[in-house]
Parts: structure tokens; C-alpha cells; sequence
């Protein structure tokens, strides 16, 4: 006879141990299916599967339980999830545990999950009546940090955390700001799309800082799929180099470590983590000799809890201080035009899509890249207004004059830097590239305790604006001027004194 416990199982209750040793007497087994096992550092999932499956086994013994533990992939919500859960179980036992209504009994207190078990003819018991603290409810209360957990807990949960410290891990995961449930900026986000512009970006990125890069320990902060990592490992100079990359993304995170066991690594001494740099300090004082951002800190700026200017100040105070003496910062970014509340007019063209009356709701369409991918550039220009607006929340004010928009020359390449952007429109238009100008910058590596180097400099990605923007688009003064097209990135070589 089995007992099927389906769930997430980061914390095991006291009141979970006198449940089983009644549901599950002797010749039972209790088959643990742990959810979403292939997810960990997320707010849902901040606990991995083999903490979990630890924590479990001790409790196992402790209880007197003969248990199976079987992680189950985390799969989008769906009605067939009871029927999915039985057939990993299946996979997970080479076949070696069939679960049947007829051999299993069923214990859940979650009723969505419950009914889909009893659709297929299993008997459902409850777990937690009203009134008992449910697991998350303890994890909740650890992130709070409040101890009552550990008396509600099981000691075999508060034996691994206080081993593992996972304790501290919850609290940085639930609470995190940033980063949202399933361990993304954000829901909208095709990371495919996004992990795919980092790898054919890599060499050209590579190359333009790879003169500055100092030896010893090499960090990159929003490493994505670890693609300039893979150029640093194939320079000789960095051969014997510690080699970091902290990504927040769980989707490129998880490349990464596939990139590492499949061997795409030649130095040993490569490692990744999943965190949030805008969290505690994850490095020691003084101990990073090369940190690389790149297309990394507009995202602190525009995904930042409360005021933005702070905290970019402090994730740049952060870096200055785990740059070793003599270290170095190297971010290469997109930044915003020496005078950003210049007045423009923006000329677009309206022959090259459709052009609907208003804006539509992206977030109702069943293919929102699809309506983007159809729009004219002027068009696109009402759509990016009202999703910008929501999305990034900024003002991005403009009136018409006639048929052309005015407004501020930031905002104005805002949009035209991002027009093109279609497959991730919702998730893009969070982002403000232009919210500070080169010299904002420079401003802030000098105030955490940098010195620039000469090489920083802004610069103008002008294959953009000659394929992308100048076609259909036009910049002129209030007046009637023609208006030249600004810088659109910056490279900011960021010394630490010795």
C-alpha cells in the first residue's frame, strides 16, 4: 500500500510527523513527491530538491516511515497535473512504483490539487485541518524571521537548515525585491530570445573590453548564459584565473551550470551562483580584482525597489567594495544622451505597418509579438507610450504637433532604441535604458571611490541607427533643425586606487 504526499516539502511540521505515523501504518509507504524539484533560490522554491530530499530522509527515520522521495519537474499549471505526478513517479522508480487507486491513497490539503486527484479515482484524505500552521505558513514565518518556526517545524527541518543555512537563503528569497516568483525580473520575458542576443552579442562585447581586464579573480554580475565567461576561459592570460558568474535569471542560471557539466569549460575553477546583487554583500572586502557588468546596470536602474538613483549607488558602493586595490570595473552598457530634456521632434514613418486607432491591452492577446511585428514605426511609437508608462513608471510625457510627437530627447531614444524589440515587448518596456546619461555614471563610480580610466568613454552604436532608426525616424528642434543622433552606450573603466 502507498501514501501519495504530493507538494513542495521545503519545511516539515511536527504536526506533518503525528499525521503520517497514522495515515501510513505499518507496510505503507509513503511515496514523497517533491514539486517543482528542479527549482531552488526562487520565492516559491527558495530551498533545492536535495535539502529537501535530506531533510526528508531524517525525517523518515526519526518517524519510523519507510518513504520514497521523487523530485517531480516543475510544470505550468495545468489540469493534468495529478496524471503527470503519477507517471514521474513511474519514470522516477524505473517503473518500480505504478501508483493505482487501487494501491494508493492520496493526502493533500490543498482542495484544487486534491480534485485532481480524485478525477482519476484516488481516495483523497486532508492533512493540516483549520486552525494548523501549513508548511508554507512556517516558511513565511522564517522569512519574517520569527522564531516561533522552529517550535512548529520538524527537528529533522531545523536540524538541516541550521546545518545549510537555509534559514538565511528563504529570508533573501522571499524577501527579495526584484525578482519574482518564479526566479525572472519578470513573467513576460522569452528567455530563449534573450539568452540567444547574449550568445551572438558575446565576441563583439569580448572584444571591446578584453584589454582591461586584470587577472586573479574575474567576476561577471548578470552573467546570462556565461558566453563572455567562455571568452575569458579561452584567453591564456586568464588560464589560471578564478572565473565567477552571479545571475538572478533562474532560466540562464541554469544554462550556465549545464554549459559547466557539459564541459564547454577548460579551467577547473569556474563557478555560478544564483543571487541578487542588490541583497547582502557576496563577496568579501577586497577580494574581486576584475568585475564586469555588461547590459546589466540600466537594469538596476529600472528594477529598483524605491529610489532609483539609491540604489544604483548602492550596487556601485557594493562593487567598490569587493574590488581588490588596484581592481577593476568594467561596465558596458546602454545609457542615455548628454541632454536628456533637450526638446525634440520626432518624425516616424507610418508606411511600414498598420496603424490602429488607440493602443491595445498586449497582455490580453494570445500573441502579443505578433501585433508588435505588425504595427508601423509611428504606431509603435502609441503602443511603447502606454506600456512604457505602466511597465518602467515613468512620466514619458509628449504632446503632437501636427502629426508628430514632441518630447524629451531621452524618452525619444528610449523608444527608438527598444522599437525593434518585439518578441520581448512586455518585458523590455520595464526597462529604461536612458534614465541616466554618461556622465551620470561617471559620477556615481567616482562618489563609491573609483578613479576612471581614460578609456571610459560614451559612443554611439551607429549600425543601429543606420539600419534601424535613421530609415524611419527623424529628430529635429523645436525650431525646425535637424538634431544629430546621440550617444546610445557608454564603457566605464572603473579603477580602484591601491
Amino acid at each position: 500500500m502507498h501514501l501519495l504526499f504530493p507538494g513542495r516539502h521545503h519545511v516539515l511540521t511536527a504536526y506533518q510527523a503525528d499525521f503520517l505515523r497514522e495515515a501510513a501504518p505499518a507496510g505503507t509507504t509513503v511515496v514523497w513527491a517533491v514539486t517543482s524539484a528542479n527549482h531552488h533560490t526562487t520565492k516559491r522554491n527558495p530551498i533545492p530538491f536535495d535539502r529537501r530530499e535530506a531533510a526528508i530522509e531524517r525525517f523518515s527515520v526519526a518517524t519510523g516511515l519507510r518513504s520514497l522521495v521523487i523530485g517531480v519537474t516543475d510544470t505550468p499549471p495545468t489540469d493534468d497535473f495529478a496524471e503527470v505526478t503519477v507517471k514521474a513517479i513511474e519514470a522516477g522508480t524505473d517503473d518500480a512504483v505504478r501508483l493505482s487507486p487501487e494501491n494508493t491513497v492520496v493526502a493533500c490539503s490543498t482542495p484544487e490539487v486534491a480534485k485532481l486527484y480524485e478525477r482519476l479515482g484516488y481516495k483523497v484524505i486532508g492533512v493540516e485541518p483549520e486552525g494548523v500552521q501549513r508548511p508554507w505558513d512556517v516558511l513565511l514565518m522564517i522569512a519574517a524571521g520569527n522564531d516561533e518556526w522552529r517550535s512548529l517545524a520538524h527537528p529533522a527541518t531545523v536540524d538541516v537548515f541550521d546545518r545549510y543555512r537555509l534559514d538565511a537563503q528563504v529570508r533573501r528569497c522571499v524577501n527579495d525585491p526584484v525578482v519574482g516568483d518564479d526566479g525572472g525580473l519578470t513573467t513576460t520575458r522569452d528567455y530563449k530570445t534573450y539568452a540567444d542576443a547574449f550568445e551572438t552579442a558575446a565576441d563583439r562585447k569580448w572584444s571591446q573590453i578584453k584589454d582591461f581586464v586584470h587577472p586573479g579573480r574575474i567576476l561577471d554580475i548578470g552573467c546570462a548564459t556565461g558566453a563572455t565567461l567562455q571568452r575569458v576561459d579561452g584567453d591564456p592570460r586568464f588560464h589560471e584565473s578564478d572565473l565567477i558568474g552571479v545571475e538572478v535569471a533562474r532560466h540562464l542560471y541554469a544554462e550556465c551550470v549545464h554549459k559547466k557539466e557539459q564541459g564547454f569549460f577548460q579551467n577547473p575553477n569556474v563557478y555560478f551562483y544564483q543571487r541578487n546583487m542588490l541583497g547582502a554583500a557576496v563577496f568579501p572586502p577586497r577580494s574581486i580584482d576584475t568585475t564586469l557588468t555588461l547590459a546589466l546596470t540600466h537594469e538596476i536602474w529600472s528594477y529598483a525597489d524605491g529610489s532609483r538613483a539609491s540604489t544604483v549607488q548602492r550596487f556601485v558602493d557594493g562593487l567598490f567594495a569587493h574590488t581588490a586595490p588596484g581592481g577593476v570595473w568594467i561596465n558596458s552598457d546602454v545609457c542615455g544622451p548628454a541632454e536628456p530634456d533637450r526638446s525634440v521632434v520626432l518624425a516616424l514613418d507610418d508606411s511600414d505597418g498598420v496603424n490602429p486607432s488607440a493602443p491595445v491591452d498586449l497582455e490580453s492577446l494570445n500573441d502579443p509579438a505578433a501585433h508588435v511585428k505588425a504595427l508601423s514605426t509611428r504606431a509603435h511609437f502609441f503602443q511603447f507610450a502606454q506600456d512604457f508608462r505602466r511597465n518602467a513608471r515613468v512620466p514619458f510625457a509628449y504632446t503632437l504637433r501636427g502629426e508628430h510627437p514632441v518630447l524629451r530627447l531621452a524618452d525619444a531614444m528610449d523608444f527608438l532604441t527598444r522599437k525593434d524589440y518585439a518578441d520581448n515587448w512586455l518585458s523590455e518596456t520595464h526597462e529604461q535604458f536612458c534614465g541616466l546619461t554618461f556622465a551620470d555614471w561617471t559620477a556615481i563610480a567616482r562618489s563609491a571611490g573609483f578613479t576612471l580610466d581614460p578609456s571610459s568613454k560614451p559612443w554611439r552604436n551607429d549600425w543601429v541607427i543606420e539600419n534601424r532608426i535613421a530609415p524611419v525616424a527623424a529628430l529635429t528642434t523645436v525650431d525646425g533643425e535637424a538634431v544629430d543622433w546621440p550617444d546610445t552606450h557608454q564603457l566605464l573603466i572603473a579603477r580602484r586606487p591601491r
